[in-house]
Formats: C-alpha cells, sequence, structure tokens
C-alpha cells in the first residue's frame, strides 16, 4: 500500500498525478462506497460492495443490485417512490 495522509486520505495512492480536484471527487465516492450501508432487507448496517453494482448484506447474506459506487442512486428512490403512490393509488 501506498502512503497516505490526513489531507488526501484513500486518494493517497495516485500521489502527484490526475491533479487535485480529480483526486478530490475520487475521495468523496469511493469513501462513501466503501462505508457501510443499510441492508433493504434485515435494516442493519453491514452492507458491503461485492463488485460493480452488487451488493451484500453480511448479516443476512441477502445480494442484490445497486448503483455502481451506492447501494441505491437517486433515481432508484424516485422510481420507488413512484411505484408506492403508483400502488397505493390502485389499492383505494
Amino acid at each position: 500500500m501506498g502512503k497516505r495522509t490526513k489531507k488526501v486520505g484513500i486518494t493517497g495512492r495516485f500521489g502527484p498525478r490526475y491533479g487535485s480536484t480529480v483526486r478530490k471527487r475520487v475521495r468523496k465516492i469511493e469513501e462513501r462506497m466503501k462505508q457501510k450501508h443499510q441492508c433493504p432487507q434485515c435494516r442493519t448496517k453491514a452492507v458491503k460492495r461485492i463488485a460493480v453494482g452488487i451488493w451484500k448484506c453480511k448479516k443476512c447474506d441477502f445480494t442484490f443490485t445497486g448503483g455502481a459506487y451506492m447501494p441505491e442512486t437517486a433515481e432508484g428512490k424516485k422510481i420507488s417512490r413512484v411505484t408506492r403512490r403508483i400502488s397505493d393509488q390502485t389499492n383505494e
């Protein structure tokens, strides 16, 4: 593993390459991606990324698809709200 400092964090592996703005963007994305996320089935914070778009809960072993860097994307949240609203209207 390369050297890391407090300032650059996870992007310390890039050294001086690619420019500071790009490294800051990558740092923000990767830090959010690598933290534990909430499982949609058991609601515990135990979801980790297996591969691009594939997420797995370590507690209940639930594997599901999501975004490349986050288990639930902004578009996915919109779609679930719309489908929930439509299903509520049909049930009335």
